[in-house]
This record gives structure tokens, C-alpha cells and sequence, in this order.
């Protein structure tokens, strides 16, 4: 892994898509309590914050909702319903830009326990467009994985969170429905 990707792979956005791991259902966040944990790991939200079902439902929208943009920015079509659904989330998060010393940031202005999370994951997603660097992030283009990854290549082309794995997979079966005119069992 390059330093560069490896700088990017950990981005909040991409790291927040990864909290479920479809290939072999993995999810993290299977609880309000659990959702709280994870944004306290990553400094999104304090630690004495009580989260209910309906903010977990709300992370989950917001989450495949990055997913399905995350999903166009490799190219392919994403989920309109889950950009939608995204789009209503983040509209219900008022957010303000706040300037320091050290330049500008987004917090949320409303009183939702979620509220500053989402406010966090949004200003992640601003500083990774300022850097150029929001437009790398994508989803495998495996539709059983969909993990996020940076495309750290140089012409930004990358389709599988790795080549030894969803590539491979993805060009062994393309190459054995080429070679026997059959899709594998």
C-alpha cells in the first residue's frame, strides 16, 4: 500500500462506510450503544452521549447513503432512494462553519445527540474535496463487497478494494465466461 493511500484509506467517510462488511455480514453497528462507542473511538462525539434506535437508524441511512456516492464515484449507477434518504439525514443536521486560529471547520448547531457526529463526518467530507482527495474514495465495484478504498492509481481507475481479492475473483469469472459461453454456478 502506497503512503499516500494509506494516509487516505482511514478517512472518517471511508471508515464510517465500512463499519458493515456485506461479503460476510458484518455489521458494527448493531446498537445505539455500540454506534456511541464508534464515534467516541474516532473523537466525533463525546463520551457521555446517550444515543437512541432512532439515531442509529439515521447513521445507517447517512452510511449507505455515502456508500451509494462513494459507488458513483467508481462509476457506477448509485441508489437515487439512498441519496435521497441521505440527503433528507444530513438536512435534518444544521451545520455552521466555526473559525480558529488554525482556519475553519463545520459543527452542528442543533441539539440532536447525533448532531455533532454528522457534523464531523460532513467537515471530513469538505476537508477531503478541498484536498482533492474525496473524489479517490469508491466502493469495490464487487457487488457482493462494496467496501470503501482509496484509488490511490495514478489515472484514478482502481474497481476492486484489492486485486488479489475482488479483482481476481471479479476476472477469473469474466475469464471462464468468456472461455465456456456459461456464467459459474
Amino acid at each position: 500500500m502506497t503512503t499516500l493511500e494509506t494516509v487516505f484509506t482511514d478517512t472518517p467517510a471511508s471508515d464510517f462506510v465500512n463499519t458493515v462488511e456485506p461479503q460476510i455480514a458484518d455489521e458494527t453497528l448493531t446498537s445505539p450503544e455500540r454506534l456511541r462507542d464508534w464515534l467516541v473511538e474516532r473523537r466525533l462525539l463525546p463520551a457521555d452521549v446517550r444515543l437512541g434506535p432512532a439515531d442509529l437508524d439515521a447513521a445507517v441511512t447517512i452510511r449507505e447513503g455515502l456508500r451509494a456516492v462513494l459507488l458513483g464515484h467508481a462509476g457506477h449507477a448509485g441508489d437515487p432512494a439512498a441519496l435521497d434518504r441521505l440527503n433528507q439525514a444530513l438536512a435534518a443536521t444544521p451545520v455552521a462553519p466555526r473559525f480558529t486560529a488554525h482556519g475553519h471547520h463545520l459543527v452542528a448547531v442543533g441539539g440532536a445527540p447525533l448532531d455533532p457526529a454528522v457534523a464531523g463526518l460532513v467537515d471530513a467530507i469538505r476537508q477531503c474535496d478541498v484536498d482533492g482527495s474525496w473524489r479517490r474514495l469508491k466502493v469495490c465495484a464487487r457487488d457482493t463487497c462494496r467496501w470503501a478504498y482509496y484509488d490511490a492509481s495514478r489515472n484514478q481507475a482502481r474497481r476492486w478494494c484489492s486485486m488479489a481479492g475482488c479483482g481476481n475473483y471479479v476476472k477469473m469469472r469474466r475469464a471462464y465466461t468468456v472461455r465456456t459461453g456459461r456464467t459459474p454456478a
